[in-house]
């Protein structure tokens, strides 16, 4: 499929929740095709009558308006030790969330859908026999979670690397001892959703070694703008691009030495609650596209 630049929706959590009205936002205003939907806009928990009603404005809205939704992912609110608690029946609930979630993304036509691998909690973290018991457990139900996408057509599931060891792949070597773990037994494949911005162990703090590794492996990868030692998840405005860590010329260098040919670039910017910036979301957003264009056209 190439090269296609898109969006991840958590831009519109709490701001522009309504299917009709992001839809349009995302076509008529930032001038996308592709939207990574989160689950912050479409919660597994909501009673079975929401979520249907909800599935039918997300694809009648993306049907006017031309979009594509192509992944979907857990959010700001859904960021929670999922499969990682330590409590075995809070993993069986988020283990049944997770298979609703997948459901809900194939009657919209997702090609793949993710999260975080899970977080550990500190207790569990600094216990080394539980640290190893859940981790175990994780990989058996992500095995198990790649089984019901391959029953319901999605291509992959996909995992975020994170920015602290208790959330896992805070390393270019962890990432991929994950990967190998999940796929020893997969139905099909785990591959990574990589993050240009996070900012992991001190001594990986630079992205372009982790693009080079990993976008070969990452149908979706993070776009943000920040600066060393962060992870900001600012927009690609003119007045950040100039410190900013996060160049498209760098970035795109890093993608074709990883031999990637097939990857959604997503942009996933935050803009923190304030007086400043409520009211410059969508202008931002739109600088960013348009930052960007010239070296992803799709």
């Amino acid at each position: 499929m190439g090269f296609r630049l898109g969006i991840n929706m958590g831009w519109a959590v709490n701001k522009y929740p309504e299917p009709e009205v992001w839809a349009r936002i995302v076509r008529e205003e930032l001038g996308l095709g592709y939207v990574q939907l989160v689950a912050d806009l479409l919660n597994p928990f909501w009673p079975q009558d929401y979520l249907d009603d909800q599935v039918r404005r997300i694809a009648a809205a993306c049907e006017r308006h031309g979009i594509v939704v192509e992944s979907i992912m857990t959010s700001t609110f859904t960021r929670v030790n999922h499969l990682m608690n330590p409590d075995a029946r809070a993993r069986e609930f988020w283990l049944d969330w997770f298979k609703v979630l997948l459901e809900l993304g194939a009657r919209l036509g997702v090609r793949n859908a993710g999260s975080h691998f899970g977080i550990m909690t500190f207790d569990t973290y600094q216990d080394p026999e539980a640290r190893k018991t859940v981790l175990a457990a994780c990989v058996k139900d992500w095995q198990e979670l790649t089984r019901v996408a391959a029953g319901l057509g999605l291509s992959e599931l996909i995992f975020e690397p994170m920015s602290v060891p208790r959330e896992l792949a805070n390393t270019v070597e962890e990432t991929q001892e994950i990967l190998d773990l999940v796929n020893a037994d997969a139905g099909v494949p785990m591959r990574v959703c990589l993050d240009v911005g996070h900012a992991p162990h001190p001594s990986q703090r630079d992205p372009y070694p982790w693009i080079v590794t990993l976008a070969a492996v990452s149908p979706v990868i993070h776009l943000q703008q920040t600066v060393l030692n962060a992870s900001r998840h600012a927009p690609f405005t003119a007045e950040n691009n100039e410190t900013g860590l996060i160049g498209r010329e760098k970035v795109m260098e890093a993608v074709a030495a990883s031999g990637a040919t097939d990857v959604l670039f997503a942009f996933e910017i935050a803009h923190r609650e304030h007086w400043d910036t409520d009211f410059r979301i969508i202008a931002d957003l739109k600088e960013s596209v348009d930052y960007w264009r010239p070296e992803i056209p799709a």
